[in-house]
């Protein structure tokens, strides 16, 4: 049997010590196996050439240490170099053009891809290929280049094969006359590029997912190409990394179909004890194999609890391979949240009544109105929270410069209405109307009351009077709002939440969102200080029509509520 499939067997069958997601990634290698070469299924399993770049990979000399030493494999990387190339199509191409490894730090990510470029270069049959090694940094994009340069520098039959020009950060392959370079995003990285690889390291550092399309994009009308991303997880949950980790965790438990991309994470399951040393080899497949590595764990292991804080942070991000969620302040559990999205858009709700929260702005900013939707399901109370944006022309080219947000996309996507042309910079509310309007008639849907943000809303309250439903002035106060945001968190908490999972505006709102509390200790949400670009105007809509939601359900009388309290406060 070939070495992928018997290590994917030993894992699956429980020889090897192994994570979730990394036993689910070797299970999807053998029910492929079981499926090869059906109508379904039209891709075959070639073991020869899974064998063919294992055996390449165990000829090259690690020239890095004390001395040179012959390159030795694992099991696991048996499976991570021996799959994405032993899988093929049926029309004689490698099936896998996309790969995404997630590891703990020196577990030997960049030295993988190091392997991949110097084979495909010099031995996988293109001539006059591109291959680039890819990062934010200029530094980080040279590691993998560098380690093809090691390869090639420490043997001598692979020196006759490869022109090493080290001042040009350029390695060419004279049997191919396929080229090897560095690009990063601050050194000519740009749109374009036809690559028959692209090692792209360490994607947790990219604030977005410029430098992945960059690349990816120019290799779709290339037969075969493979796009291999690596990384080690982190903090920030509102990235294009934690994106792709989530997608690629939906294509190992079989809820997303993606056959032309490679997976496999290793990382600690829930409720593992990330102390306890015989949970390490999840997340270190390598790291833990030493003597010298389990060292460096335990030293690490014992400074993150003596001393806690962004050092166990560090520890459970860079040694575990774990999400670690900033917490100062967060609104929401990311997590949490993630598991409240739904397939079910407002086509399920017809004839529902419901509750409008309105956010608006001065100038051009995000106006956003929210549909929130009380419904039963088993017994419970659940709610359903639908989310609509609108920005002008104008005011969106300038965001998608400052925000590093994708309004562009959002706009194709049909979650953000944009309004007038280049030139107009004005949020015009008539948009708003027409929309309530259509999806009231497409949905029949029983609007119970609208609540908005009295900003600037005095030019189309006597639109709002038109649907025939009380209208609430919704106070920006943490002393109005707390209830509301409170109870909210809890039903995030709960899964008695709900909103459709394309809503990757509304996601990227609520991940943004900050609590800020008065001094009697009630809370709201808010930007972080620094983060002025990190808009939240989608859970200020939710959280205004959670408040009518709230308030009807307990028969309060609102508006009266709302007079007596700016009595109180001396404003009426």
């Amino acid at each position: 049997m070939d070495r992928a499939t018997l290590y994917a067997e030993s894992v699956v069958g429980g020889k090897v010590v192994a994570g979730k997601p990394h036993i689910q990634a070797c299970q999807r290698h053998l029910s492929n196996l079981a499926a090869q070469g059906t109508k379904d299924f039209p891709f075959v399993w070639r073991p020869e050439k899974s064998e063919e770049i294992l055996d390449f990979a165990e000829t090259l000399t690690i020239a890095e240490g004390e001395k040179p030493r012959p390159l030795v494999l694992y099991g696991f990387q048996h499976f991570d170099l021996g799959v994405p190339f032993g899988w093929y199509n049926d029309r004689g191409y490698r099936r896998f053009r996309r790969s995404y490894k997630s590891k703990a730090r020196q577990n030997g990510k960049t030295f993988e891809n190091g392997i991949q470029g110097t084979y495909i270069a010099g031995f996988g049959g293109y001539n006059y290929g591109k291959l680039f090694t890819a990062a934010t940094k200029w530094a980080q994009a040279k590691l993998a280049w560098e380690e093809i340069m090691k390869f090639v520098l420490i043997d001598s039959d692979l020196s006759e094969l490869f022109k090493v020009q080290e001042y040009k950060t350029l390695i060419t392959a004279l049997g191919t006359n396929s080229t090897i370079e560095a690009l990063s995003k601050d050194r000519s990285l740009d749109e374009g590029f036809r690559a028959i690889y692209n090692s792209i390291d360490e994607i947790h550092q990219h604030r977005d997912n410029s430098i992945y399309k960059a690349l990816y994009n120019g290799t779709r009308s290339l037969n075969e190409t493979l796009n291999s991303m690596t990384t080690t997880r982190g903090r920030n949950l509102n990235s294009f990394c934690y994106e792709m980790d989530a997608y690629c965790l939906n294509i190992l438990n079989g809820s997303v179909s993606a056959e032309d991309f490679f997976v496999d994470i290793y990382t600690l399951d829930d409720g593992d004890d990330p102390f306890d040393e015989k949970n390490w080899i999840k997340s270190n497949p390598l790291l833990a194999r030493t003597e010298q590595g389990m060292k460096t764990l335990r030293t690490d292991a014992q400074t993150a609890k003596d001393m806690g804080g962004m050092e166990l942070a560090d520890y459970l991000t860079k040694c575990m391979n774990m999400w670690v969620q900033k917490t100062d302040n967060q609104y929401i559990d990311v997590e949490a949240f993630r598991k409240c999205k739904s397939k079910r858009t407002l086509e399920s709700f017809k004839g529902y009544p419901c509750y409008v929260g309105l956010d608006l702005s001065s100038g051009g900013d995000l106006v956003t109105l929210n549909i929130e939707i009380p419904f039963t399901e088993m017994g419970r109370q659940k709610y359903y929270f639908y989310s609509h944006s609108f920005m002008p022309r104008g005011r969106l080219m300038e965001h998608i410069l400052t925000d590093i947000a994708p309004y562009d996309i959002w706009e194709k996507e049909e979650l953000i209405t944009v309004t007038g042309g280049k030139m107009d910079f004005k949020n015009d509310y008539k948009f708003i109307i027409k929309h309530l309007k259509e999806l009231q008639e497409q949905f029949d849907l029983n609007y119970t009351g609208i609540g908005y943000d009295p900003h600037n809303a005095d030019g189309f309250l006597s639109d709002l009077e038109d649907f025939g439903c009380p209208l609430t002035m919704i106070t920006q106060s943490a002393r109005f709002l707390n209830d509301a945001t409170v109870d909210l968190q809890l039903l995030i908490r709960n899964g008695d939440f709900e909103y459709h999972e394309g809503s990757s505006l509304f996601i990227w709102s609520f991940i943004n969102a900050k609590i800020t509390s008065n001094s009697f200790g009630e809370i709201k949400v808010d930007k972080e200080p620094n983060a002025r670009t990190r808009r939240i105007d989608p859970v200020d809509a939710a959280i205004d029509s959670h408040v009518l939601c709230m308030k009807r359900e307990e028969g309060v009388d609102i508006k009266g509520e709302m007079e007596n309290y700016l009595k109180r406060m001396g404003w009426a």
